[in-house]
């Protein structure tokens, strides 16, 4: 009688952590625009973001299309105003951050290394429907994976001309999709099927850090597939406590914390606590696949 043949060895690959941050609220008080590009075109902020809702709401248009659009136009009213890729990356240097933030990705990866006893991973991502030109000229850029942000596209002369990728509270959810499998390149498919045991990062991994209602869609996704989120907010402005804390009422997240990155922070001391839990995940779930291997051939 022939024997049935067992299921050959696999290796365990899950066991990397992601962490996904919003930007705008999240790690830094103010839209990127504040400090950057509105100052340099001598544009108060609040008259500008003010002319970008009611023309949203009069033609029914996407506000961040909309903000753009404009933001285009408004550089281009001076011809002497020429904005290139390296322009953008370069005014990044105006941007501030709430405390900690330059000082919690290597004590979070540190964190991660001993907590795991090496052998667990932690990757860090941006998902902000800010400029990505901006963004790559962070102080912080070195710590991310990957940061995914809506873009211009450049002419032959080097000059932002008009958008040609917009990242909205929607379509966010699409790059979660691309962390958890694997397809981080814009180029790459993520619509066909992908087994759960073969995605390198399960949503289990992730943890999402956001500051409002424009995160609603990615914690909704991450917190429904098995991951986490936490919502945070500015303590110096109550309306963004009051909204965090609709969000941990309606079960969105899971804590919420004022946005302080220090080590002796609320905020650090909730994230250490889901990584504890994230690394206990892996740590099961590796010993579960050992466990089949020694009854595999």
């Amino acid at each position: 009688m022939n024997k049935v043949p067992r299921p050959a060895k696999t290796k365990f690959s899950q066991d990397t952590i992601a962490i996904v941050y919003d930007f705008d609220g999240t790690l830094s008080p103010q839209p990127m625009q504040e400090y950057t590009v509105l100052p340099k075109i001598g544009i108060e902020p609040q008259a500008f973001w003010k002319q970008v809702h009611e023309e949203a709401t009069a033609t029914g248009s996407d506000p961040m299309l909309v903000y753009m659009r404009l933001m285009m136009e408004k550089l281009y009213k001076n011809d002497a105003v020429k904005i290139t890729r390296e322009d953008f990356s370069a005014m990044a240097s105006k941007i501030q951050y709430f405390p900690g933030v330059e000082s919690w990705f290597p004590r979070i990866n540190e964190y991660v290394k001993n907590r795991g006893a090496g052998k667990v991973n932690v990757q860090h991502y941006i998902i902000s429907a800010g400029q990505k030109e901006i963004l790559e000229g962070v102080s912080i850029r070195q710590y991310f994976k990957q940061i995914y942000a809506s873009e211009y596209h450049f002419n032959q002369y080097g000059i932002a001309t008009f958008p040609k990728l917009l990242i909205t509270d929607t379509s966010k959810t699409q790059f979660l999709f691309r962390i958890n499998k694997g397809r981080e390149s814009l180029a790459e498919s993520i619509n066909d099927h992908m087994p759960e045991a073969e995605r390198p990062i399960p949503f289990s991994n992730m943890i999402y850090i956001g500051d409002g209602m424009t995160d609603v869609p990615s914690m909704a996704l991450s917190k429904k597939s098995g991951g986490h989120a936490i919502a945070v907010f500015n303590p110096k402005i109550p309306k963004t406590k009051e909204t965090c804390v609709r969000l941990l009422e309606a079960g969105r997240v899971d804590f919420i914390a004022p946005a302080d990155y220090r080590e002796t922070s609320k905020l650090a001391a909730r994230v250490e606590l889901l990584l504890d839990s994230v690394i206990a995940g892996v740590a099961y779930a590796a010993e579960v696949a050992a466990c089949k291997n020694e009854h595999r051939e």
